[in-house]
């Protein structure tokens, strides 16, 4: 009979998280919005489930619609609403920034915030490059502000509770984890007619090359290497962050990658990607494309013992030797969104100044193993560690 996952965590002699504490504090946070896009959306929704107190004061976006559908929030009917986002930054009234700008604005704006003295939410992935991550790691450490990455796995019920039965040895010794991720652009992230009289463009690119209004280019920009990173620093970042959580470590020190550009052939970034990563011990692998979306994404720790198969809906753990009804003994379902709890831990921190559950560190690696995939591609498809 398959076992509660209470019944199997005491049989490996496991105790259940703790449960998570409550605010002490009453006074209502002042919150900056930049970068109002569609992944802000998400994050305000779940900072509003999370039922803390909290006012939206300014919101910068270069795109005027962005903006002031933001303002319709009733967390920001008396907020004021900006094309550049210093004067979100330099607004003494604000406590902390939430962050969820094109990759390239990622560091820009994280320490701009962070060196006048504000706390920073920072979607993923926080570095665009690897010089990049040490530059926001020396400001965070330097300002002692609060950063929490945006990967919100590090919040999430079930992927807590797989990386303590990864650590506690459960599994037996796991030479292998898999990751995959798979979309379908053709009928998801559809570009959408833009009102250019009503866009920034040229604050929009920032550093990167002057050129010209391209609505692929802004609505997907996650596939350009002047904005972004592709699978690697968009989607792979998010798993190989709970693989290093959970095998205890942080880069790879040697990586392969096959990627093709078999559909979106005027994307910077390939669509079809097999990519392997070498860590002490084990071995990562990553499969994805971006014209199928069936199976979406997932991990599996695969260990001499068990096997752990980890999704954003849930987890189940296989037994070797184990058939039939025996099989899974453990399946766990999510019971919400992550991000809810991801931003109630921000919240939290920001009041006990105790560290994230997603500190600055853990975002760094995760995107900089991202960046050593897309190294490995550019460098026909191996990349190899200086360190040996």
């Amino acid at each position: 009979m398959q076992s509660s996952r209470r019944t199997f965590l005491l049989a490996t002699g496991m105790t259940a998280l703790a449960s998570r504490s409550a605010f002490g504090a009453n006074q209502r946070l002042r919150v900056g919005v930049i970068g109002a896009g569609g992944r802000m959306k998400s994050l305000l929704n779940a900072a509003e489930a999370s039922g803390f107190d909290f006012e939206i004061v300014a919101v910068s976006d270069v795109y005027v619609p962005n903006r002031e559908q933001v303002k319709t929030r009733p967390s920001a009917v008396n907020a004021t609403l900006h094309n550049d986002y210093r004067e979100v930054t330099d607004n003494k009234n604000i406590d902390a920034v939430i962050i969820a700008t094109p990759d390239h604005w990622h560091v820009r704006v994280a320490t701009a915030a962070l060196a006048v003295g504000k706390d920073v939410y920072l979607e993923k992935p926080v570095n665009h490059t690897m010089e990049e991550g040490e530059t926001l790691r020396k400001a965070v450490r330097s300002s002692k502000r609060i950063l929490q990455c945006g990967m919100q796995q590090r919040s999430w019920s079930q992927f807590r509770d797989a990386v303590a039965l990864v650590q506690s040895g459960a599994l037996g010794r796991v030479p292998q984890v898999r990751t995959y991720w798979w979309q379908n652009y053709a009928v998801s992230w559809v570009p959408k007619p833009v009102d250019l009289a009503q866009l920034d463009w040229k604050q929009w690119l920032g550093g990167a090359p002057d050129q010209p209004y391209d609505a692929e280019k802004f609505f997907r920009w996650r596939w350009y290497w002047s904005f972004g990173g592709g699978a690697m620093t968009d989607l792979f970042a998010h798993w190989i962050d709970v693989v290093h959580w959970a095998m205890k470590t942080d880069a790879p020190s040697m990586a392969t990658m096959l990627g093709d550009k078999h559909v979106f052939t005027n994307w910077d970034c390939p669509d079809t990607i097999q990519a392997a990563f070498r860590y002490p011990g084990f071995d990562v692998v990553y499969e994805g494309m971006m014209s199928s979306s069936i199976d979406d994404g997932g991990l599996e720790f695969r260990g001499t013992e068990a096997t752990l198969k980890l999704t954003r809906g849930g987890m189940t753990v296989w037994r070797e030797g184990l058939k039939g009804a025996q099989n899974p003994i453990l399946k766990e379902e999510s019971f919400r969104d992550g991000t809810i709890d991801h931003m109630t831990n921000f919240f939290q921190c920001l009041e006990s100044r105790k560290e994230p559950n997603a500190p600055v560190e853990a975002g760094v690696a995760a995107a900089n193993a991202g960046h050593i995939g897309n190294l490995a591609y550019k460098n026909g498809g191996v990349w190899q560690s200086k360190r040996g």
